[in-house]
């Protein structure tokens, strides 16, 4: 099992993407957490299997309908 941290970049504060990304992340059965940094972006640190992150990433380079994502970096940790 490893984990990755997620800064996500763009319209992603004041539209749920933080909720959203908790959500999705345990629907595909990851644990970690995320939170709104004070730069407007929101960092997300999820583990568990490889595919399971790489569905995660999929989603983040999406968000929720009200998000717009214009960069997603991640680092393995």
């Amino acid at each position: 099992m490893q984990a990755q941290q997620f800064i996500i970049s763009g319209k992603v504060q004041g539209v749920f993407f933080r909720q959203s990304a908790v959500d999705e992340a345990a629907r595909l059965g990851l644990n970690g957490f995320a939170r709104n940094l004070p730069d407007g972006r929101v960092e997300v640190v999820a583990s568990g299997d490889t595919e399971s992150r790489a569905a995660l990433t999929e989603w983040l380079n999406q968000g929720p309908p009200q998000a717009s994502v214009s960069q997603v970096e991640q680092t393995e940790i």
